[in-house]
C-alpha cells in the first residue's frame, strides 16, 4: 500500500469528522518504515509533514492542546531526518495552531519550556532564540512581566552578538512593552531608541514599522509629550490603514486621546467626521468622543458615565485609562476651583453636592490642593468648612518680622558658642 493512499483516506475520515479514525491513520503515515513503502524517500518525508500538519488542524478543531503538546514530542525523530530549516518552520507553525485554542498560553508555555531544552541538546541555537522570543511573548500576555524581562535581557545578549536584526528588533520591541506596563518610562524609552537604531538598519514590513510608530507615540504620550505622540500615532494609523490591520482602530483612538489631553477637544469631533477615519466609527471612536464632550462640559458625571459606559474601550485599555486618571483629576481639580471661587468660607458638603462625588472623596482632594500650594486655604474640621485666603501676598511687616526673628536666633545661638568657650 502506497503512503498517498493512506493519506488520502486519514483525509477523507477527518472530512467526514470520524476523528479517533482519521487521527489513527495520520500517527500510521507518520510512525510508518521507510522501507516497507515504494515510494522515494523525499515523497516518505512530504507525506509525512502533510500527516502532521493535518494532525494539528485536526487538534486545533477539537481544541486539544495537549495532544499537541504530545505530537511535537512525537516528531522529533522526524525533525532529525529533514532540513533544519523545515524543522524550524514546522515548530513555528506549531506554536501558531495551538494559539488558536482558547485559553491555552500556559500549554503554549510548556511547550517553549520543552522545545528550548530540545533545542539546547540538539545544539539549534537560532531557532531556540525564536522559540526563547515566543516564550517571553506569552509570558507578557499572561501579566507575568518580571519573568518575561528575565528571558529578553538574557536573549537581547545573545542576539546582540549575531546578525538577526529582525529578531533583535522584536526582542527590543517586546522589551519596551513590557518596560510600559511595570511603568519604567526611562528604560521603555531606551529599548524604543534602540528599536528604531536596529530598523534603520534593515528593511521593515509596514506592519512592524507601524508597531515601532505606536510605541513611539505611547513613550512620547506617557513623557506628556502630546504633540509628538500625536505625530507617531498618525504614522501608525497610516500604516495600519493601508494594510487594513485592525490595530489602526487604537492608533486612531490614542490620536483623539492627544487631542484631548492638549485641550482640543473641539478637534475630536471634526476628525471623528474626516473620510479616512469613517470606516474606523465603533465603540472606541464613540468612547472617546463621549470623553471629549465631557471634558468640554467640564461634567464629572459625564465623565464618570463614560467610563461606565465603555469599560472595555477605556479603562481595560491601558494606555488610555493612565492619560484618563490624570484627566479626570484635573477635571475634579477645575470644578472645586470653579465652585469655591465666589466664597472665603464654604461647606464642604456644599462642593460634594454640586460636584456629585462622596464629600470624603472632595475632602481628600482639597487637602491634596492645598498641600501642592494648588489652592490656598484651610480645612476647619470642626466645622466642616473650606476657608480660603483671597490675599495672595502677606503684608511687608510679616517678612520684617521673620527676617528680625532669624537675626536674633543667629544673636543667641554666637553667645552660646561664646558662653561655651568662657567656661
Amino acid at each position: 500500500m502506497q503512503l498517498s493512499s493512506l493519506l488520502e483516506q486519514a483525509d477523507e475520515k477527518q472530512a467526514t469528522k470520524c476523528y479517533q479514525e482519521a487521527e489513527k491513520l495520520y500517527f500510521d503515515v507518520l510512525s510508518c518504515n521507510e522501507k516497507d513503502f515504494s515510494e522515494e524517500q523525499e515523497n516518505v518525508l512530504k507525506y509525512k509533514e502533510q500527516a502532521a500538519l493535518a494532525l494539528l488542524d485536526l487538534f486545533v478543531e477539537q481544541k486539544q492542546a495537549e495532544k499537541i503538546v504530545d505530537l511535537t514530542r512525537k516528531l522529533r525523530p522526524f525533525f532529525g531526518q529533514v532540513a533544519k530549516a523545515k524543522t524550524a518552520k514546522l515548530i513555528r507553525v506549531v506554536l501558531d495552531r495551538v494559539a488558536l485554542i482558547p485559553n491555552s498560553e500556559q500549554v503554549q508555555i510548556d511547550l517553549c519550556l520543552e522545545t528550548i531544552e530540545w533545542c539546547l541538546q540538539e545544539k539549534r541555537t537560532f531557532l531556540r532564540q525564536r522559540v526563547q522570543a515566543k516564550l517571553a511573548s506569552l509570558y507578557f500576555q499572561t501579566q507575568r512581566y518580571m519573568e518575561s524581562l528575565a528571558v529578553l535581557t538574557e536573549l537581547l545578549k545573545q542576539v546582540k552578538k549575531l546578525d538577526d536584526k529582525s529578531l533583535l528588533l522584536e526582542i527590543q520591541l517586546l522589551e519596551c512593552r513590557v518596560h510600559l506596563v511595570l511603568r519604567n518610562i526611562p528604560k521603555a524609552r531606551g529599548a524604543l531608541t534602540s528599536a528604531r537604531t536596529t530598523a534603520n538598519a534593515i528593511y521593515v514590513p509596514p506592519g512592524l514599522q507601524g508597531e515601532v510608530d505606536l510605541l513611539a507615540g505611547i513613550v512620547s504620550a506617557e513623557e506628556h509629550d502630546y504633540k509628538t505622540a500625536y505625530s507617531y500615532f498618525y504614522e501608525s494609523f497610516e500604516g495600519f490603514s493601508n494594510l487594513g490591520d485592525e490595530r489602526a482602530v487604537s492608533s486612531f483612538k490614542y490620536m483623539l486621546l492627544c487631542k484631548i489631553m492638549t485641550k482640543q477637544a473641539d478637534d475630536v469631533k471634526s476628525l471623528i467626521s474626516t473620510k479616512f477615519a469613517l470606516r474606523y466609527t465603533g465603540k472606541s471612536v464613540e468612547a472617546m468622543l463621549s470623553i471629549s464632550r465631557a471634558y468640554q462640559n467640564r461634567s464629572l458625571a459625564q465623565f464618570q458615565q463614560a467610563l461606565n459606559d465603555y469599560p472595555e474601550e477605556l479603562t481595560n485599555d491601558v494606555v488610555i485609562h493612565s492619560h484618563l486618571s490624570e484627566l479626570y483629576d484635573t477635571l475634579l481639580q477645575q470644578n472645586i476651583l470653579r465652585i469655591i471661587e465666589p466664597f472665603s468660607r464654604v461647606e464642604i458638603t456644599h462642593i460634594a453636592d454640586c460636584i456629585g462625588l462622596p464629600m470624603e472623596t472632595v475632602e481628600n482632594k482639597i487637602s491634596q490642593m492645598i498641600l501642592d500650594g494648588q489652592l490656598k486655604g484651610t480645612l476647619d474640621q470642626g466645622a466642616n468648612c473650606l476657608i480660603t485666603f483671597t490675599q495672595d501676598t502677606f503684608p511687608q511687616t510679616y517678612y520684617h518680622s521673620l527676617q528680625t526673628m532669624k537675626e536674633m536666633s543667629r544673636v543667641v545661638d554666637i553667645l552660646f558658642e561664646n558662653a561655651s568657650l568662657l567656661t
